[in-house]
């Protein structure tokens, strides 16, 4: 099934990015004079292959996990509180939820390896992998079947809300110390120093940030990860989260779906899935940068640009969610602005 969602994954529709050029240049503004959204705009017509796209049905799929690595003192939190945050998404208390509900998206929330059993919940999907993952300062976090198990997860999650009529999908992750993992994929794939990469997460102080740097920096080369291997890094210094953020990407991508990328954890992801299937890159918007020390690194690996700074740096898909607002705003500008000529609007002279 990964092989089969690989071989989906087409160039974008360059007839439909024309079309949606064309009109763009010719609404009832100078050309260019909206920057971004009108780009976003191309651009997501090109990934929904529609000249005129439109943003209706919008999903938050949050993807869960615990991580061995927390015994090393990397996060500023408890694991427990992975579950405890879990509870709260699905309760509707959380900041993603207030975003979500903000631009009428629903919100999945994705059990993908939690050390703990919670009660059957609607809201709620459980496709633990393990309670956690291994510690890898002693290993590899996973063994290849179990990255490719996660992989697999998130694509059949996205399978089943395409199926549901899925436009866009945002990505968002909960997991104390998860960022640790994320910053070795990044560091693994851009060949920087886990210094340049690594930043505090939930706030650690300085000595914390110290072991933080110092871990990626062990479990890099305890397991000597495969740059050139999207899965071997995936196993050996990831996460059940970031596997299943990795399927979803691809999953979307396989069905011509636009991916809004949220902070540092998605971002890794990201790469994840770029190196596996390098056409998934022209699927990816990046909601925001995030305040995670070597984000914008991961973005330039990815050719990525941003669309705000809002000094994020919470997870959850809360930035993913604000990208979405601004991507369904580019869709409307680009269908529901008239022409100069529809409008009887005299065009700038030659």
């Amino acid at each position: 099934m990964l092989n089969q969602t690989i071989e989906k994954i087409r160039t974008l529709d360059q007839e439909a990015m024309g079309a949606a050029k064309d009109r763009q240049n010719n609404l009832t503004k100078p050309a260019g004079s909206l920057g971004r959204l009108e780009k976003v705009s191309i651009q997501l017509a090109g990934i929904l292959r529609d000249p005129m796209p439109k943003i209706n049905d919008k999903v938050v799929i949050i993807m869960a996990g615990d991580h061995g690595i927390v015994t090393a003192g990397v996060s500023a939190y408890p694991q427990e509180v992975t579950s405890q945050m879990v509870l709260n998404f699905i309760h509707g208390g959380a900041a993603i939820n207030a975003l979500a509900g903000h631009i009428k998206a629903r919100i999945l929330v994705v059990d993908m390896g939690i050390a703990f059993e919670f009660e059957p919940h609607p809201g709620l999907v459980s496709n633990k992998i393990a309670k956690g993952t291994q510690n890898m300062l002693e290993g590899p976090a996973m063994t290849l079947e179990q990255a490719e198990a996660a992989v697999m997860v998130g694509i059949e999650v996205v399978n089943a809300e395409i199926e549901k009529g899925l436009d866009i999908v945002g990505t968002g992750d909960m997991g104390i110390g998860n960022t640790t993992p994320s910053a070795a994929i990044a560091a693994v794939l851009t060949g920087e120093s886990p210094a340049k990469i690594a930043g505090r997460g939930t706030g650690v102080d300085d000595e914390g940030f110290v072991r933080k740097i110092s871990a990626i920096e062990t479990a890099i080369r305890v397991n000597k990860p495969d740059p050139k291997d999207g899965l071997d890094i995936l196993a050996k210094v990831g996460g059940f989260e970031i596997g299943g953020l990795t399927g979803v990407i691809l999953g979307a991508a396989a069905h011509n779906k636009a991916v809004m990328l949220d902070g540092f954890v998605s971002t890794a992801a990201a790469m994840i899935a770029v190196s596996i299937a390098p056409e998934v890159r022209q699927y990816l918007i990046s909601a925001h940068r995030s305040q995670e020390y070597g984000h914008q690194l991961m973005l330039d690996w990815l050719e990525l640009d941003p669309l705000v700074d809002l000094h994020l740096r919470l997870g959850e898909g809360t930035g993913a969610a604000l990208g979405i607002s601004i991507a369904e705003a580019a869709c409307k500008v680009l269908s529901e602005m008239t022409t100069f000529a529809e409008a009887g609007v005299s065009e700038k002279e030659e």
